[in-house]
């Protein structure tokens, strides 16, 4: 750590972590204040950041109690609208954070440390040729019995995966593409479309392999991590906005491809089959840096 600290003086280097929420003041207040400990005793982070989606409970009010400046996402240059979801968040991010070195922290965390933040840090700290660092860990699953197994991160085994072995089998050796925790460099960031939805990290990913090359990519092993769950119908959604984001990124991808994209479902209750329509977000915004000029 004293050699992180270190190493982020010599190169005159500024840290924000950003952690985009939308509904977690369960968990959020416990990610945040073990951030600030870390920002307070280490000097390694200079800005601490919560992007609120859309919450309808308490993640603002907690999360600033617990140390972080908060910004609500729609607030965010309103000029430009606003989508629900992670990439927009995280793009948001950048319109309010200075940050050299982004670490991005999810807020639903139950079972992690603060050394996500020091070990995301370390490869961009050590090699300049470093432009983006993906976290990897094993993944806890919790059973509804109360058990916990390491079986989690199901969108990534039956999405994820199979997309990168398919057409990007160069990318086949990051062990979590859609992992949460992760950390660039701002000038990658800003020169690069952000998703709106839970495209984001499969889309940065391609991107700067693309663009920069597989050296440009890290990893690093941080253990364990647990979270909160969604349901099986809410992973669908999710998986349908990482294929798109993975369409739009092949070569042969028409630009006269439907914009708006509805996935059909079906739920049972009351003993009746009936369908429901959910929206895919499916928007891209534009790179952050094309707004200065």
């Amino acid at each position: 750590m004293r050699d992180l600290a270190e190493r982020k003086r010599r190169q005159e280097t500024t840290v924000s972590v950003v952690i985009p929420a939308r509904n977690e003041e369960r968990t959020v207040a416990n990610v945040v204040s073990a951030i600030a400990r870390l920002k307070a005793e280490t000097g390694l982070v200079d800005e601490l950041v919560v992007l609120d989606s859309d919450s309808t409970d308490a993640t603002s009010e907690v999360a600033a109690e617990a140390g972080a400046t908060v910004f609500r996402a729609r607030e965010v240059a309103p000029e430009l609208d606003a989508y629900p979801g992670k990439g927009e968040a995280l793009w948001k991010s950048l319109l309010v954070t200075k940050g050299d070195l982004l670490v991005f922290i999810d807020a639903d965390l139950t079972h992690w440390g603060p050394h996500f933040v020091t070990g995301l840090l370390g490869p961009l700290l050590a090699d300049p040729g470093t432009r983006l660092v993906k976290g990897f860990y094993e993944r806890l699953f919790a059973r509804t019995d109360g058990s916990i197994s390491a079986d989690g991160g199901r969108v990534t085994e039956l999405v994820a995966r199979p997309l990168l072995s398919l057409w990007w089998p160069e990318l086949t050796g990051v062990a979590q593409p859609l992992a949460g925790e992760w950390a660039a460099r701002r000038d990658l960031m800003e020169s690069l479309p952000i998703p709106v939805g839970y495209g984001i990290e499969l889309g940065v990913l391609i991107d700067t392999a693309r663009i920069h090359g597989l050296d440009a990519v890290a990893q690093v092993d941080l253990g364990r991590r647990g979270h909160k769950h969604q349901s099986s119908h809410d992973l669908a959604v999710m998986a349908a906005e990482i294929m798109l984001t993975a369409q739009r990124r092949r070569p042969d991808f028409s630009p006269s491809a439907p914009e708006h994209v509805t996935l059909r479902q079906f739920v049972r209750e009351d003993g009746e089959t009936r369908q429901v329509s959910r929206p895919v977000p499916s928007a891209e915004r534009p790179p952050a840096r094309s707004l200065r000029r």
